[in-house]
């Protein structure tokens, strides 16, 4: 015959639990056994079960007997339920215990006012000032304090009035009776909607909002090294909260235009030098832009096709890391003439008969008269 398994042992905890510990783990086992939220067979059953534990645990006189004769000393006390009216929903259980907390499940806020929205603002700047960085000024449409009632959303001479309804706390308790006991069912107040007040008298000006269409100018400060697609967020600049509520945040999103001759990966910069053969051979002062401004760089005799010339700290200066910067790679391209005059093929061809390399001489129609000689 199997043994029956103590309260204690249902709920997973110790015979000197307090009354907190017994309900953090009553919440814990609820929310995976709950039949709402339990696809497994023997939940029912199982939750039957962690609720009887918790019943008589709970209460103070019936965990009394229960610790010193076990189930059989609390016979019509005990804390089995047939379920005979169905289970409390897993809202309206978990409403009861963050109640009991202050709070609720369903998020119903006591007394606050509502916070403004965010705002979000797309400013384009050119590849050099997100190198090196800026202050702009932009102007932008948002709901912001009215001046009349000072955001109250009150006429004046008058102030916002406690709600009737939740008596200031922002939201509504029922309570019914349940297999678990008590429960309160939390929601917001639909007079004040969850503001805890309302406005009696409301402002002309704003008609109780405490908020009017205005027009916002800011001045933002554009760190050196930014790149496209950052957001820069400004606390507290977005719009304001209806009748005095906390106001919302501005993100600044920044959209870089692509420079002519240069791009950028993070903080490297590259640029495509084309040279030509004579170039790459015999060396050359070739003018290349920079972060600073076009400047010339020597060419070394012989430079190979898709080498690289890196110049170091000429990059993008790094964002979190102040003082330092990366570097701008110079990649060298070496273009092949398509077309040569007489002459250029002339001297093409010494070059070759030079160094013993073979290529094909004269020209196409050369090579036909050759064909036909």
């Amino acid at each position: 015959m199997a043994t029956e398994r103590s309260y204690y042992e249902i709920l997973g905890v110790e015979r000197n639990a307090d009354d907190a510990a017994i309900k953090r783990a009553f919440r814990k086992l609820a929310q995976q056994w709950h039949p709402d939220v339990s696809s497994e067979s023997g939940a029912v059953d199982r939750f039957k079960e962690i609720n009887e534990a918790y019943q008589v645990l709970s209460d103070p006189k019936r965990r009394q007997i229960y610790d010193m004769v076990g189930r059989a000393g609390l016979g019509d006390m005990g804390g089995g339920s047939p379920f005979a009216e169905g289970f409390p929903g897993f809202g309206d259980l978990f409403d009861a215990f963050f109640a009991g907390m202050g709070g609720s499940a369903g998020g119903a806020r006591r007394g606050r006012r509502p916070a403004g929205s965010d705002l979000r603002y797309d400013l384009r700047i050119s590849f050099d000032e997100a190198v090196r960085g800026i202050d702009r000024e932009i102007e932008f449409e948002a709901l912001g304090q009215c001046g009349t009632c000072g955001g109250s959303g009150a006429a004046l001479g008058s102030t916002p009035i406690t709600c009737a309804t939740c008596g200031g706390r922002g939201e509504v308790r029922a309570v019914r009776q349940t297999v678990l006991g008590q429960m309160v069912n939390v929601t917001e107040c639909m007079r004040c909607h969850g503001e805890g007040r309302v406005v009696d008298k409301p402002c002309p000006t704003c008609h109780g909002d405490g908020r009017l269409q205005q027009r916002k100018k800011l001045r933002v400060s554009i760190p050196a090294g930014i790149d496209e697609g950052h957001q820069i967020r400004l606390s507290g600049e977005g719009e304001a909260g209806p009748r005095g509520g906390t106001p919302g945040n501005l993100y600044v999103a920044v959209h870089v235009t692509p420079h002519a001759s240069l791009r950028r990966d993070g903080t490297e910069i590259f640029h495509d030098l084309n040279l030509s053969i004579a170039q790459a051979a015999l060396g050359t002062r070739a003018r290349i832009p920079t972060i600073e401004g076009d400047e010339d760089l020597e060419i070394r005799p012989g430079v190979q096709p898709g080498s690289e010339i890196r110049l170091r700290g000429r990059g993008v200066p790094h964002l979190r890391r102040p003082g330092t910067r990366g570097d701008l790679h110079v990649m060298v391209h070496v273009n092949v003439p398509t077309k040569l005059s007489k002459r250029q093929r002339q001297l093409l061809e010494e070059l070759a008969a030079e160094t013993g390399e073979v290529v094909l001489s004269g020209g196409i129609l050369d090579r036909v008269k050759d064909a036909l000689g």
